[in-house]
């Protein structure tokens, strides 16, 4: 879409959406890759029923492995180098850079470069923020260094919450409190991550906005911001969110509900405050499940977002509005283990979660 307007367009950092050629990133749109092609914790995986597994990780530019296996210490500096690189050499003309950086990712033992190794105290996992946090400073730099900063909107936001239980006193592998649920679930500890926007002159500094959205919502804001169109032969589920993004004031959500499915099995529904977990028994990635099958959960995540009270008998209203909406979301996506009448999604695998 940004092509068509013009955009040159790069990703630096994972892919993860497909390895085989037909669907690497310069097959989707992107005129340069320079990263991995899935996750840094793969090659750890069985791969085939046989028992073979992945091949050593492969750091790649566009579709060739230039270094396999990588090394994982260096890729935060490299991935920063080669993106400011890019940058300058398209500073002339309007661009799209994503910048999936792959730390401190889904291994138990992140990794950094020795400038930033020892750094924090907290260990691997800090270091590697600590980095992260570098990188992204010499980026803002570079933007207004070049004169470009005024014309570069920048969104940063992460994956999802840590993997860990929130419970945990070791914060090795990250932290969600005060929300509840590890990363890899339905809980608020794995959906709600933070969101940074940058835009001088644009986005007005020192503000917060507090309205739900999602990245699902970044093609159509791209779109309209570009001056493109987003397509009309498919159902695009995300919306534009310009006005909450710059500040428009008393901008809302364009949302009026959002699904939580842990793959295909739909488990929660929001709309507005309210976030109701289905009575279902679930397949895995349920943050409450304690066996059996799960009760109706109500929470309201203004006033308890840690999700300790279940008000559920307080407001059966709310919760046959929310029980509506999860009847529209199976039958537009489906669901699976629905009291024995579920749906398996089409052309979905279901993965075992570990």
């Amino acid at each position: 879409i940004l092509k068509q307007q013009g955009y040159a367009t790069a990703i630096v950092g994972k892919w993860h959406l497909g390895d085989h050629s037909d669907f690497l990133p310069t097959r989707q749109g992107f005129d340069w890759f320079f990263g991995l092609p899935y996750s840094d914790d793969m090659t750890a995986r069985v791969w085939k029923k046989d028992g073979s597994r992945w091949p050593p990780l492969p750091l790649m530019e566009n579709e060739k492995v230039i270094e396999a296996p990588c090394d994982r210490n260096t890729l935060t500096k490299r991935y920063t180098e080669r993106a400011m690189e890019w940058i300058d050499s398209h500073k002339d003309k309007p661009f799209f850079l994503y910048l999936p950086q792959a730390m401190p990712g889904s291994t138990r033992t992140p990794f950094s470069s020795s400038a930033f190794r020892g750094k924090s105290k907290n260990g691997p996992w800090g270091d590697s923020i600590e980095e992260l946090d570098w990188s992204m400073g010499m980026i803002l730099n570079q933007l207004t260094k070049l004169g470009i900063d005024k014309q570069t909107l920048v969104i940063w936001t992460s994956d999802n919450g840590a993997p860990v239980n929130p419970d945990r006193t070791d914060l090795g592998r990250g932290s969600n409190l005060p929300l509840h649920g590890r990363g890899y679930t339905t809980g608020e500890g794995a959906f709600r991550v933070p969101t940074i926007v940058w835009q001088p002159g644009k986005v007005p500094p020192g503000t917060i906005c507090e309205e739900l959205a999602s990245t699902m919502d970044l093609l159509p804001t791209f779109a309209k911001l570009a001056g493109g169109r987003v397509p009309v032969d498919r159902k695009i589920d995300g919306k534009n969110i310009a006005p909450l993004l710059f500040g428009i004031p008393d901008a809302k959500t364009p949302h009026e509900k959002y699904y939580y499915y842990h793959q295909d099995q739909l488990q929660a529904v929001r709309s507005g405050p309210w976030k109701l977990f289905l009575p279902i028994k679930p397949t895995v990635g349920h943050p409450h499940f304690k066996g059996g099958e799960n009760e109706t959960l109500l929470f309201n995540l203004l006033d308890d977002v840690s999700c300790q009270s279940n008000v559920a008998s307080q407001h059966p209203d709310i919760v046959k509005r929310l029980m509506h909406f999860a009847e529209g979301a199976r039958k537009d996506l489906g669901d699976k283990g629905r009291r024995g009448e579920g749906q398996r999604l089409p052309g979905k695998i279901t993965i075992p979660e570990n």
